[in-house]
């Protein structure tokens, strides 16, 4: 198992942040929330993002651990 959180960015949200993915330190990140402020520098989380942890939907204040993978989406529109 790896020792780090594999971050995973889509579509706008990887143009925003300018990477597709990277890896973060297990022990720098214990939610999803964190995981998205120490892969982007502390970026505000655009409203209504989607994130999922290996690949289940979940809330930002979700708990992650070494060897997750977690990925944020764009907010969906639709009418």
């Amino acid at each position: 198992m790896s020792d780090a959180i594999t971050v995973k960015f889509f579509a706008s949200l990887r143009e925003a942040v300018g990477k597709a993915d990277t890896e973060i330190p297990a022990l720098e990140a214990a939610t999803v929330l964190q995981a998205w402020q120490q892969a982007t520098g502390n970026m505000v989380m655009p409203e209504n993002t989607l994130m999922a942890v290996n690949m289940d939907y979940v809330d930002a204040d979700t708990h992650i651990k070494a060897g997750d993978e977690v990925a944020f989406f764009p907010p969906v529109t639709g009418g």
